[in-house]
């Protein structure tokens, strides 16, 4: 495995196949046919490939695996250099196993300009895998920034009534925070010599220089996870967007946030870290209590899943400035449970909204006496975004509450509260879409699950029970790094303290 230039084909094979469905010519009916074939084939070999790095990973050390490198432009010693370590080679899988799942729920819904839907989701799945194997901040940056467009033209294109005031709105949101990234990353360039993300890991910028820099990423890092205040773009970026659109905004591209925190803003920048976690915990308190009562207050299916997101991602947050094991393994494994979760949960509103074409909880009620495979699809994994025991979304909770009642208790009661929130919404929402009486003429003729949705959901299904019965394979995996970014964290503290006493 270790000569196969692995990272390259599982983050460039889905772009090949975006090219070859660019030269498809024919009849309208044949080319969607034909595009949506080579979509699925080629993000499933993606998918088949990826899995090589879970067999082919070495659990035992922090260091980056699967390196390959490239020299691209020597004169400012910048490199094409990918690598994965525990944090990220998970977010690799996550995103190769989302995409065929989101190409196969879009497989009847999508029926216009499908050629070019498929060639965005393919380039869109070479951005993301791309984004978390990059090892050089120049080839992040080219990655992180990538994404923007196939997502903008997919909520443009094939989104809602206001698909395009929220595709600028989303547009807008992530490239004003993404230009202050850049000035950063110009920043580290020029203090330390080098892009190479596992070099400026080891390298120590200044206390000063590591404040500005640390709140330029986090300009960047809080639009994209989004934390409150800057998280309005998101629900309206949901609601508009394709259900396949909402699947991989939910599911990955959240993730990009707090996958940055993880890989530049702690290890990099640990004693900004440190003096800025008052303001994350303060945030993510706020985004974790306010939007679940915003959600609590939510008609619109779309919306409350979107506001239910925020708060998980808030969750997320406080468990990564815990900087405790528990917290930090917790917030990474929470960001993959979510990532499946809600993922699921927007494809769950998408079955129906294909059927009604509304997504007005009011729309429905007693959909349980027509659909009763649906309902228990749905009834698993909204117990497991409420964080069931015996589902993904409960390890994530239980680890990050665990982290933060050793960093500050009342930072653990406070985000407890969206704990008791998360269930209020969840079940007012199950309540009122499922159970009861079916009195409304045009539900008695709906139709449950077909072979095709059925597909679609029993990945799923079984990981987030795999996750929830038999959480180790995952942490084991990220144990050994997230232990390395302590290790640098612990440092840092130990270095403040010092300093603080030769103050005095």
């Amino acid at each position: 495995m270790g000569q196969l230039p692995i990272l390259s084909l599982v983050t460039f094979l889905p772009l090949v196949g975006a090219l070859f469905i660019l030269t498809i010519r024919g009849e309208p009916d044949v080319v969607a046919r034909n595009a949506r074939n080579v979509a699925m084939l080629t993000s499933v070999t993606t998918f088949l490939l990826s899995l090589g790095l879970w067999f082919g990973f070495d659990t035992s050390t922090a260091a980056f695996q699967f390196q390959e490198r490239a020299v691209w432009m020597p004169g400012f010693n910048i490199a094409y250099h990918l690598g994965v370590d525990g944090i990220s080679v998970l977010f690799v899988l996550l995103s190769t196993l989302l995409t065929p799942i989101c190409i196969l729920a879009s497989w009847t819904s999508i029926t216009e300009r499908v050629k070019e839907y498929m060639i965005a989701f393919l380039v869109m799945e070479t951005m993301m895998v791309g984004m978390f194997c990059a090892l050089d901040l120049i080839v992040f940056y080219i990655f992180f920034e990538g994404v923007l467009i196939p997502m903008f033209l997919i909520i443009g294109i094939w989104g809602g009534a206001r698909r395009v005031y929220s595709a600028f709105k989303f547009f807008l949101y992530t490239l004003v925070g993404s230009v202050l990234m850049l000035l950063a990353i110009l920043a580290m360039y020029l203090e330390a010599g080098t892009t190479d993300i596992s070099a400026l890991l080891n390298y120590d910028f200044p206390p000063e220089m590591q404040t500005w820099l640390w709140l330029a990423f986090f300009a960047s890092f809080a639009v994209k996870v989004p934390m409150w205040p800057v998280h309005t773009w998101l629900p309206d970026a949901h609601v508009e967007a394709p259900t396949a659109g909402s699947v991989i905004l939910a599911g990955v591209l959240l993730k990009f946030g707090g996958y940055g925190f993880l890989r530049f803003s702690l290890p990099m920048f640990p004693e900004a870290s440190i003096l800025f976690t008052p303001m994350v915990y303060t945030l993510s308190i706020v985004a974790v209590i306010y939007t679940s009562l915003v959600a609590l207050a939510q008609e619109d299916m779309k919306k409350l899943i979107a506001y239910s997101s925020v708060a998980h991602m808030g969750f997320v947050t406080v468990g990564m400035f815990t900087m405790t094991t528990q917290g930090i393994e917790g917030s990474i494994y929470q960001m993959l449970s979510h990532g499946v979760i809600s993922g699921a949960l927007f494809l769950i509103v998408g079955v129906v909204y294909d059927r009604l074409h509304s997504r007005d909880i009011a729309t429905y009620g007693g959909l349980v006496h027509r659909m009763p495979a649906y309902s228990l699809v749905f009834m698993l994994f909204m117990m497991a975004s409420v964080g069931l025991p015996g589902t993904g979304g409960f390890v994530g909770e239980f680890l990050i509450l665990v982290g933060a009642f050793k960093a500050n208790s009342w930072v653990a009661a406070l985000t407890t509260l969206g704990v008791i929130l998360g269930a209020a919404y969840m079940l007012y929402l199950y309540r009122r879409v499922i159970l009861g009486a079916l009195t409304k003429d045009n539900l008695k003729a709906i139709k449950d699950l077909n072979p095709r949705e059925i597909a679609v959901f029993a990945p799923l299904v079984v990981l987030v029970l795999w996750m929830g019965v038999y959480p180790q394979p995952f942490l084991d995996i990220m144990d050994v790094s997230v232990a390395n970014l302590l290790q640098r964290l612990e440092v840092a503290q130990a270095a403040m303290q010092t300093a603080t006493v030769m103050g005095q």
